[in-house]
């Protein structure tokens, strides 16, 4: 006979508040990993926060930085310098589909 064997078989209404438990626990991971991009943002400080707002935000930011990381590429291929072509690659890519999952991200919260 298994261990498996030897415990008790969890009830109905046991069954149903372990799921209730853990998708309440998923829930406040969600809310609290919003919370956080809320913090690290610039311009996310005391606004009232959806879901949506908070992904579009941060999708601008990532893609203000993507565009700052391509300036200096180009500045330093400028100077000479040689850059690692991985650094280069999966920009236009990455962007569109940031893009993509911010547009729907905005529709599903409104």
């Amino acid at each position: 006979m298994s261990d498996q064997d030897d415990k008790p078989r969890l009830t109905e209404e046991e069954r149903k508040a372990n799921h209730i438990a853990s998708e309440q626990k998923r829930r406040q991971a969600i809310r609290d990993g919003f919370d956080r991009l809320s913090v690290i943002v610039p311009g996310m400080e005391g606004m009232a926060r959806s879901e949506g707002v908070v992904l579009r935000h941060t999708i601008d930011l990532i893609h203000e930085q993507l565009k700052e990381r391509e300036a200096l590429i180009r500045e330093l291929e400028a100077k000479g310098e040689t850059v690692d072509p991985a650094l280069k690659t999966g920009y236009q890519e990455g962007l569109a589909a940031l893009e993509e999952r911010a547009t729907k991200a905005e529709q599903n919260s409104s």
